[in-house]
C-alpha cells in the first residue's frame, strides 16, 4: 500500500486489488487511490495528468491534451494496462489499450490503481497494471453543480452536474464541454494551430429494492476531436476518438457469509480521421458472475467471465473480426492480526489460440506497529489484438505476450509520516513487434513490406521510493523512481521511458486559499528502439489554487509549467509551454 492513498488510507476500502471490496489495510498489492477531493485540488486538465502524479507512472503525449497519450506503469506500455470504467473494460483491438486522451476527468469520483500484473484476476491485458475509474454517484440530498472556466490557447470549459438520492433510488448526471484553439504541435511540419473540441456525458442510476441488494446502471459517452498534422500534409487534419461504456451490475449480499455479483458491460472505441479517411471500431462485451464467501478472516472467491471482442477495420480480412474468451477464476484471501495472504488462479480459454492459465500469490506482514512488509509474484498475458492478427500486417498464428513478475515492498507509517520502498522485476516474453521485411502476412512483400511477430523480450525492473509528512499545516508527498526498462535482445532502453523520474507535491487545505505546488522531474528518454534519437530530460512546476468566492461559490486557478520549460515527450511534438486556467464553480449544499 504505497502513498497515494495519503492521510485517509487507513480508513479506505478498495475494490481493484481483488475485484471485491476489502479494507486497504488487508491489500497485499501495490495500490494507490485518488479521490474526488484530490482530483479537484490538482486542477489537472486530463486523467493521464492526474495519474502521472503517482509513483511508478509516466506519460507521453503527441502534443496537446487531445493528442494520442500513452500511460506507462512500471515501464509497461499502454496496451499492458487494463482499464475499467465502473467495471466496464475499455480497450482498442487496433492499437491495444485505452484511449487516454478521450477519458474525461469531470465525471470521475475515484481512481484505483494497481501496479503489477493482475491477470489471475482480470485476464488478458493486466500485464503491467490495472486502472479502475469510478464515476460520480448520487448521495443523500440533491446537489447541483456548475463550473465555467477559461485559459491559455483559447481554452474554454463548462460543466454541469446533479447528484442525489431519494429512498431506494440514487442518481448522478453530468455533462462537460471544452474547446481549445491549441498550439502548433509539430513546428517542423504544418505551421498551424492544433486545437481540440471535447464533450462528454455521464449517468449513474442506483436502485436498492431490499437490504443488501443494489442494481446499478451506468453509462459514459465521450468524444474528443483534435487537430493534428498528418505525414507530409498541409490540410486541416482532424482525429476523432469516441469512447462509450454502458454497464449493469447487481450486487447481492445473501447472508453474512455469502455475496454475489452479476455484471454486464459493453465498451466501444471508435477512431476516425478526416479529410484523409480512416476508421476503426472496437467493441468489448463482458459478462461476469462472481461469488464470495467470508468466514472470519478467510475470503474465497469464484468468478465466471466471458469476454467478446469485435473489430471493424477496412484493412482486416474479413473487415469484421471477432473472438471470445471464457474464464474461470479462483481466489483465496486471509487477513488477521497484521498478516495477509492472497492467492489467485485463472484459466482463460480463447476461441482462437486456446487456453492460458495465470496465477499470483502475495503476502504481507506487520512485524511491529507502523511497519508493513509485502511480497508478490504473478504471471500475466496480453492476447494479440485482432488488428495484429488479421490486418494486412497481421499473422493469425500470433501467440499471447506473457510475463512473470516478482516484487518486494516495505513501508513505515506513523501518524502523518510515512516512507516506503518497492523493488520489482517483470520479465516479458513473446513481445509482439512490427518486423520490417518479407514475412508471412499480406503486406510481406513490396516496398513497405513488414509483418507483426512474437520476436521480442523485455525486462521491466526498478525501485520506487515514496514518502510523505506534514509540517505547519502543509502536506508534503513525493516519490522517486529508478527504472530500467530494457529490450533483452538489444540491451537498449525501451522507448519514451526514463531511467529516473520524480514528483514532489506540497499542499494545504488551510483557509482562505487551498494551494498545491507540484514539481515533476523526468530524466532523458529515447524516442527510437535503437536509442539514437534522444529526448532531453525536463523539470516542471505546476501550481493549483482554490478558494471561496462567496457562499456556495468557489474560484480555482492552475498554472502548468510555471517556468515555461521547453520539452518533448514524443520527438517532433511540441508541448504547450506555460499555460493558465481560471474558473469558478457553484456547488450549493445538498437539499432534501
Amino acid at each position: 500500500m504505497p502513498a497515494a492513498a495519503e492521510t485517509q488510507a487507513l480508513a479506505e476500502t478498495v475494490v481493484v486489488a481483488t475485484r471485491a471490496e476489502q479494507p486497504l489495510t488487508d491489500v497485499v498489492a501495490d495500490v494507490s487511490i485518488i479521490d474526488r477531493e484530490r482530483i479537484e485540488a490538482s486542477g489537472a486538465a486530463g486523467l493521464a495528468d492526474v495519474l502521472a502524479q503517482l509513483p511508478g507512472i509516466e506519460i507521453a503525449r503527441n502534443g496537446g491534451v487531445g493528442g494520442t497519450t500513452s500511460v506507462f506503469i512500471r515501464g509497461a506500455e499502454t496496451r499492458f494496462v487494463a482499464v475499467f470504467i465502473d467495471g466496464v473494460r475499455v480497450d482498442s483491438q487496433s492499437t491495444g489499450g485505452a484511449a487516454w486522451n478521450a477519458l474525461p476527468l469531470a465525471h470521475v469520483e475515484r481512481i484505483e490503481v494497481v501496479r503489477g500484473p493482475l491477470a489471475a484476476i482480470y485476464g488478458s491485458d493486466a500485464l503491467g497494471g490495472v486502472v479502475h475509474i469510478v464515476t460520480r454517484t448520487g448521495e443523500a440530498g440533491w446537489q447541483p453543480s456548475v463550473e465555467v472556466g477559461a485559459g491559455s490557447h483559447g481554452t474554454q470549459r463548462v460543466a454541469a452536474s446533479v447528484r442525489g438520492a431519494q429512498g431506494p433510488w440514487s442518481l448522478a448526471l453530468g455533462v462537460q464541454r471544452e474547446l481549445s484553439d491549441g498550439f502548433n504541435v509539430q513546428p517542423a511540419a504544418n505551421p498551424d494551430r492544433d486545437g481540440h473540441r471535447a464533450r462528454s456525458a455521464h449517468m449513474r442510476l442506483g436502485w436498492t429494492p431490499a437490504a443488501g441488494h443494489t442494481l446499478t446502471l451506468s453509462a459514459l459517452d465521450s468524444r474528443m476531436e483534435a487537430q493534428y498534422d498528418g505525414y507530409m500534409s498541409t490540410a486541416d487534419d482532424w482525429a476523432t476518438q469516441d469512447v462509450r461504456t454502458v454497464g449493469v451490475t447487481w450486487d447481492a449480499r445473501w447472508s453474512d457469509v455469502y455475496a454475489s455479483r452479476v455484471a454486464l458491460g459493453r465498451g466501444t472505441d471508435r477512431y476516425s480521421t478526416r479529410p484523409s479517411p480512416y476508421q476503426t471500431d472496437t467493441e468489448v462485451s463482458t459478462y461476469l458472475w462472481q461469488h464470495q464467501w467470508l468466514q472470519g478472516p478467510h475470503r474465497i472467491q469464484l468468478g465466471l467471465e466471458r469476454r467478446e471482442d469485435r473489430l471493424l477495420n477496412a484493412s482486416t480480412t474479413p473487415n469484421r473480426t471477432r473472438r471470445s474468451q471464457d474464464a474461470v477464476a479462483l481466489g483465496y484471501g486471509w487477513a488477521e492480526r497484521g498478516r495477509a495472504l492472497q492467492v489467485n488462479v485463472r484459466h482463460d480459454d480463447d476461441s482462437e489460440f486456446g487456453g492460458q492459465t495465470t496465477a499470483s500469490v502475495g503476502a504481507a506482514w506487520s512485524p511491529r506497529p507502523g511497519w508493513r512488509l509485502r511480497a508478490n509474484a504473478g504471471s500475466a498475458f496480453r492476447a494479440p489484438t485482432l488488428f495484429q492478427r488479421f490486418s494486412i500486417y497481421g499473422v493469425p498464428s500470433l501467440q499471447p505476450e506473457t510475463s512473470r513478475n516478482i516484487e518486494l515492498g516495505a513501508q513505515w507509517r506513523t501518524g502523518v509520516h510515512h516512507v516506503g520502498a518497492t523493488w520489482y522485476r517483470n520479465r516479458v516474453r513473446d513481445l509482439i513487434q512490427y518486423v520490417p521485411g518479407p514475412g508471412p502476412c499480406v503486406n510481406g512483400s513490396g516496398t513497405w513490406a513488414g509483418c507483426y511477430g512474437n520476436v521480442g523480450r523485455a525486462t521491466l525492473q526498478g525501485w520506487t521510493l515514496e514518502g510523505g509528512t506534514q509540517m505547519a499545516g502543509v502536506r508534503l508527498t513525493g516519490s522517486l523512481d529508478l527504472a530500467d526498462p530494457r529490450n533483452d535482445l538489444t540491451g537498449k532502453r525501451l522507448t519514451r521511458r526514463a531511467a529516473r523520474y520524480a514528483t514532489l507535491r506540497a499542499e494545504t487545505t488551510a483557509a482562505p486559499v487551498r494551494w498545491g505546488v507540484e514539481w515533476r522531474l523526468v530524466g532523458q528518454r529515447w524516442d527510437d528502439a535503437a536509442n539514437t534519437k534522444r529526448l532531453g530530460g525536463y523539470g516542471l512546476v505546476n501550481v493549483s489554487l482554490r478558494g471561496a468566492l462567496a457562499r456556495d461559490w468557489q474560484w480555482l486557478a492552475r498554472v502548468d509549467n510555471l517556468g515555461g520549460q521547453a520539452y518533448e515527450t514524443a520527438r517532433g511534438y511540441a508541448t504547450g509551454g506555460r499555460s493558465v486556467f481560471v474558473g469558478v464553480q457553484w456547488t450549493p449544499a445538498p437539499s432534501n
